[in-house]
């Protein structure tokens, strides 16, 4: 069983950065892909991006290609997501979450066995 926790999140402005982080614990976590989604408000969750657990391969939605960077340290059980220029719809509760799969499809349609809570990240204009 493999536990998460993101933190990080907060109240930013418009162009603003944050750096999410999850701790994972209770698993091998360099055996596991990692993925970073979150939910508007109002709205379905939604795929922000991946990283698989051996190579590193990386997945981004398009809507924060170039502006969010997700990375992981496999000696601190750790996954990033490093948000620059934040703009006011990406308010939402992120989340992270684990999967021993590498397969980009499910990676991005959420195919994940392990979730973490959420932290909110609110971006005022």
């Amino acid at each position: 069983q493999v536990q998460l926790v993101e933190n990080g999140g907060g109240l930013v402005h418009t162009g603003d950065s944050l750096r999410l982080s999850c701790v994972a614990s209770g698993g091998t976590f360099s055996s596991y892909s990692m993925g970073w989604f979150r939910q508007p408000p109002g709205k379905e969750r939604e795929f922000v991006a991946a990283i698989t657990w051996g190579s590193g391969s990386t997945y981004y939605a398009d809507s924060i290609k170039g502006r969010f960077t997700i990375s992981r340290d496999n000696a601190k059980n750790t996954v990033y997501l490093q948000m620059n220029n934040l703009k006011p719809e990406d308010t939402a509760v992120y989340s992270c979450a684990a999967t021993r799969t590498s397969d980009s499809y499910f990676l991005r349609g959420g195919l994940y066995d392990y979730w973490g809570p959420g932290t909110q990240v609110t971006v005022s204009s």
